[in-house]
């Protein structure tokens, strides 16, 4: 496997070299923003849509990272650049993660010179994308865990950061009734809000409803879908709703950076619709592989072989 690179506070550096100090205010306060982008064909979806995001979150939390967005933007296709090669001919996942850096009261650490932590890296989209070949023809099985979202009020959830305890423990909740549960959660009042890291939608006598944006993240793939959805003559509504609504619809998917639309065919034990990937979420696949050029589902399968077969020499040592 050739070794990747990594953008870490100005430098390129290896995988093994990129290190985050155990004083940095990410560490001790979740205090981070980050982002998720990907490609397909190699070429970054959406990345200044990710960028102008990051930049709002650093706003809110009054984080200089001492980068413009397109001098960041310009390291990103950099760090990209420089991994082609290692990826292998894999799509590749781009991370972002800015701190404010180690906090203060450790400076002497640091010579006294204390500055934003600031890293991009590449992943290889092997293993991300392999299980979801299955999914997209058969859907997921979406749990409604006792953890509810954080309000806006709180944590505001637009912006898209490290301190996310509340989302590991709805996946810990609802992986308890099934293993394979994908948690969506609600609010204080019982409405639903989002997924742990995907945004949601349901279809339901002909319309097509999402969440209103107060108290998610405002996904770039969500704004995707929206449009698709528009130009497709079904525009989505920002409404309320909750459990009544969700189980009684017609059809349900999740959208995220990673795989786009996912089919949710089960809510709660109980099947959604027909307990099958509906027509318009079917549709909305396919018009999302015609946008990127990328067939996702069949992608998802030649990524799962890839993985096999990478793993197979693995099984067969450890025997």
């Amino acid at each position: 496997m050739k070794p990747r690179k990594v953008y870490f506070n100005g430098q390129y550096v290896s995988e093994q070299e990129a290190r985050v100090s155990i004083f940095d205010s990410a560490l001790m306060f979740g205090d981070m923003v980050f982002d998720m982008t990907r490609t397909y064909g190699q070429q970054p979806f959406r990345l200044r849509h990710h960028l102008e995001r990051i930049y709002a979150g650093l706003r809110y939390y009054e984080i200089d990272c001492g980068m413009t967005i397109s001098e960041m933007e310009d390291a990103t296709l950099q760090t990209l650049a420089l991994n082609l090669d290692a990826l292998e001919g894999a799509e590749a996942q781009i991370m972002h993660n800015i701190s404010r850096g180690p906090l203060g009261v450790y400076k002497s650490v640091f010579d006294g010179g204390l500055r934003p932590t600031i890293t991009i890296n590449c992943w290889p989209y092997w293993w991300h994308l392999a299980p979801y070949g299955p999914m997209y023809r058969n859907g997921v099985h979406a749990v409604i865990p006792a953890q509810h979202s954080v309000p806006a009020h709180l944590i505001d959830p637009k912006v898209k950061n490290r301190s996310r305890v509340y989302y590991q423990m709805a996946n810990i909740q609802a992986q308890k009734t099934d293993p394979k549960a994908w948690a969506l959660l609600t609010d204080d009042q019982g409405l639903v809000t989002e997924g742990t890291g995907f945004n949601f939608f349901i279809v339901r006598n002909g319309r097509v409803m999402t969440p209103p944006g107060r108290n998610i993240l405002l996904g770039v793939s969500r704004g995707a879908v929206m449009e698709l959805l528009e130009n497709m003559g079904a525009p989505a509504v920002e409404q309320d709703f909750g459990l009544y609504e969700a189980v009684n619809a017609d059809e349900a998917f999740f959208t995220a950076t990673s795989f786009a639309i996912m089919p949710v065919t089960k809510l709660n034990g109980r099947p959604v619709g027909d307990g099958k990937p509906g027509p318009l979420t079917k549709k909305l696949i396919e018009a999302w592989s015609s946008m990127v050029g990328v067939d996702i589902v069949a992608q998802a399968d030649e990524y799962a072989e890839r993985v096999a077969q990478m793993e197979q020499p693995a099984a067969l040592a450890a025997r």
